[in-house]
């Protein structure tokens, strides 16, 4: 084997590419798949597991990235295409840092009416695996890869440096992100500080309270906030259908913005309470709204309202390639539906946060779905995730969120 240049803090580990199958490194994509490797070379002392870092070389042994080994269809997950850095605390705090500049330029680490937002978003910070929500002094950190959780202490210390006495605890949430057979039987809890489950924050002036323990994602959809504000924009004098409403966030906007009812529909009775409450913390209890414990399909076949303004912001119908089908079919079905029960000069928000799904893929469907149900329909926005989501130029898979604004005549 040929040596590195410096002491290396990790076994000699490499991942051997197949003959030609360095191309997508070299344009920085920064996933090797399976199917590229062609090899593995490690010491007679430690055989690569799932978790370790390896050094990504080409068939003649040149260096060409470094990053977590996965062992699964995405085999490595790059961190560095330089072989002169290596992931230690020092690399964990330049990495946290340079994610906390972005937000700082995007007046968010400091902002006195917004209190919530992603500091770290996998690949779009090139931190592939890694997922960091900051809800006021609590980070909430996500491992969606062995290696990164792995990492969890030294991220949570690169965390305490960016961030000084402003943050006060970092909760790791990754038991239900940790890939199957990861080997950790792991437990939510605070890797440093505080002991709370749940905290209220600000977004756009609005209070809302997050459950990091037992809610959703890391607690809160942070990447619908600025698509929030439009729909403040486009509710007054309007009533207003939020569907698949979690802890309520459109529904709080569209209240703000004068809408005359709004109808919040979850199939979650946890959910539904919590929406409850984020409308009950802002406008007190007499607020024109309405919450449904019920599956949103059955909703919309059943209820005889109609609506001004519809929101649809589902779970992702497809999270794998071979799911599309199944998903269009979903997606169709959804919009054709919702698009029955909006009054002349509605407007239709609706959204998917499947990745498989591509914007071409879910504009074709939605407009089929208003064929469908026989209304002509115009687009007024094109909507996508907000920048503290930032999307990898040489990862396109990155841009997840896509959402139209409809007219509906």
């Amino acid at each position: 084997m040929n040596e590195i240049a410096a002491p290396y803090p990790y076994p000699y580990l490499r991942v051997i590419l197949k003959r030609g199958k360095e191309e997508s490194l070299k344009r920085f994509h920064p996933w090797v798949f399976s199917g590229a490797v062609a090899a593995l070379e490690y010491e007679d002392t430690h055989e690569i597991a799932v978790g370790d870092i390896v050094d990504v070389c080409n068939d003649r042994g040149e260096f060409l990235a470094r990053g977590h080994y996965c062992g699964g269809s995405i085999a490595v997950r790059i961190l560095t295409f330089s072989p002169e850095e290596y992931i230690d605390g020092k690399w964990w705090i330049e990495r946290i840092g340079a994610a906390y500049k972005v937000r700082h330029a995007l007046g968010l680490t400091d902002n006195k009416h917004t209190t919530c937002y992603r500091l770290v978003h996998g690949e779009g910070d090139n931190l592939p695996g890694l997922i960091i929500d900051i809800y006021d002094q609590t980070a909430v950190v996500q491992c969606h890869s062995t290696g990164m959780f792995r990492e969890r202490m030294a991220i949570a210390e690169a965390l305490h440096t960016v961030y000084g006495n402003r943050l006060t605890s970092v909760y790791n949430k990754s038991s239900q992100t940790l890939p199957h057979g990861s080997g950790f039987e792991e437990t939510d809890a605070y890797l440093y500080g505080a002991t709370a489950e749940c905290g209220t924050v600000l977004e756009n002036g609005h209070r809302f309270t997050v459950d990091w323990n037992g809610g959703q994602k890391t607690g809160f959809f942070i990447d619908q906030r600025v698509n929030r504000e439009l729909v403040s924009h486009y509710s007054a004098g309007r009533r207003v259908l939020n569907t698949f409403c979690y802890t309520g966030g459109f529904s709080v906007y569209a209240l703000a913005g004068g809408a005359v009812e709004v109808v919040s529909v979850d199939s979650s009775e946890t959910a539904v309470k919590l929406a409850e409450e984020n409308v009950r913390l802002n406008f007190g209890p007499n607020a024109p709204h309405e919450s449904v414990a019920a599956d949103t399909f059955d909703y919309l076949d059943s209820t005889s309202k109609r609506f001004d303004l519809i929101i649809l912001d589902p779970p992702a119908f497809a999270k794998r390639h071979k799911a599309i089908g199944n998903a269009i079919q979903g997606y169709k079905r959804l919009n054709a539906k919702a698009l029955s029960l909006i009054e002349k000069g509605g407007i239709l928000f609706t959204f998917s946060c499947s990745q498989a799904v591509d914007k071409e893929l879910f504009r074709t469907t939605v407009f089929t779905a208003a064929a469908i149900a026989g209304r002509k329909v115009r687009i007024l926005h094109q909507l996508t995730q907000p920048a503290d989501h930032p999307i990898n130029i040489y990862h396109p898979e990155g841009e997840y969120l896509k959402g139209l604004v409809l007219y509906v005549e």
